[in-house]
């Protein structure tokens, strides 16, 4: 006897809705892997989680370098200030930019911990990108490195560093930390200053 059109679709739903072991076991065996796959990704998401949190957690210190065009000791209406060309600058042109350092060292030892260096831009600004965790174990300073300026390559006594705190635990909310301006000194003050100065003496006491 013939078995009928409706029993061979019955049987053929059967096999499909019933995988055989083979099937069954293939199918295992991707469950398997995938989640050996995700076993093994975990760490490599955390760790690079934990990177790009570094990252976020850094600072940018910021300040002028300028130029004491009248050897006052301080900035003046007359002083310039030093450009650059800041991040942008290439390797070829780094000569032209007043270089600066970021230094911290240890509080107990005075022995440097690290360094960032940094360059200014085209308004005599530096933003220097540093790593985080400079708390209450370390003192920080914005150090002056050289200037390209010819005839201001001198370091002004007293301006050749600025205290920057790279902290979390001083009140201070933003990531971008405020230097005081940092300066070099003119070999011969401009025409302009015997006038300016004397401005200065008015107020003095």
């Amino acid at each position: 006897k013939q078995p009928s059109l409706y029993s061979l679709n019955s049987l053929d739903t059967a096999s499909r809705d019933h995988p055989t072991a083979p099937a069954m076991a293939k199918h295992s065996t991707y469950a398997v892997a995938a989640i050996l796959a995700l076993v093994f990704m975990l760490p490599a998401i955390a760790l690079a989680a934990r990177d790009v949190a570094g990252i976020k957690r850094g600072f940018v210190v910021q300040g002028r370098v300028f130029c004491d065009t009248c050897r006052a000791g301080f900035e003046t209406p007359a002083s310039t200030y030093i450009r650059g060309e800041g991040f942008a600058a290439p390797r070829s042109r780094l000569s032209i930019c007043a270089k600066v350092r970021v230094e911290c060292r240890s509080r107990i030892t005075g022995a440097k911990t690290c360094s960032f260096d940094g360059t200014t831009d085209h308004t005599g600004t530096y933003n220097i990108l540093v790593a985080d965790g400079h708390d209450d174990h370390e003192i920080c300073e914005s150090v002056l490195v050289s200037s390209p300026e010819h005839g201001c390559k001198t370091v002004l006594h007293g301006r050749e560093r600025a205290r920057v705190f790279l902290g979390r635990n001083n009140g201070i909310a933003s990531d971008t930390r405020f230097a005081n301006s940092l300066g070099f000194i003119k070999d011969a003050p401009l025409s302009v200053c015997t006038q300016l100065l004397k401005t200065y003496e008015q107020y003095e006491v």
